[in-house]
């Protein structure tokens, strides 16, 4: 009858508007994911006891601009790590300097200082805990941590 039909045809087309919502996030989400994976960028080492960007650590960071160029709501933090020679003080101004001149470099790319945050960890966070030149060489670097926009 009449009334069936309708109620048949109103619970068809609300599954059909939840699985399309659905899909909706899916694809989202799937996108953001893909944003954020072009976003990505490697971390960049350092010499023993300097804060200026190799050759190799510019070649990343130039490679990571055009990226947050097209998508310009993301913010990044960078963080700056030491090895665990030298005091806590010197490792956390050294950290910092480290993040600065990444955070500089990638300023004057064209990304506005105003989407980039700097913080420096010293030698409170390192990636290889031994202590020998390959852990320490690991330890010295930028890491960048994406701050999607808000939703």
């Amino acid at each position: 009858d009449q009334a069936e039909r309708e109620r048949a045809a109103k619970e068809a087309a609300a599954k059909a508007a939840k699985e399309a919502e659905e899909r909706a996030k899916r694809e989202a989400a799937a996108k953001a994911a893909l944003i954020m994976k072009e976003l990505k960028i490697p971390n960049v080492h350092f010499d023993f006891d300097k804060s200026n960007l190799k050759p190799e650590a510019q070649a990343i960071l130039k490679a990571a601009a055009p990226a947050y160029l097209r998508y310009r709501d993301y913010k990044l933090v960078v963080e700056g790590h030491c090895d665990e020679r030298g005091t806590i003080e010197y490792n956390l101004a050294l950290g910092e300097r480290r993040a600065n001149e990444a955070a500089k470099f990638l300023v004057d790319l064209g990304i506005e200082k105003e989407r980039i945050k700097t913080i420096s960890y010293g030698k409170e966070m390192p990636l290889d805990k031994r202590s020998n030149e390959e852990a320490w060489a690991k330890n010295r670097r930028c890491q960048f941590v994406i701050f999607p926009p808000p939703r």
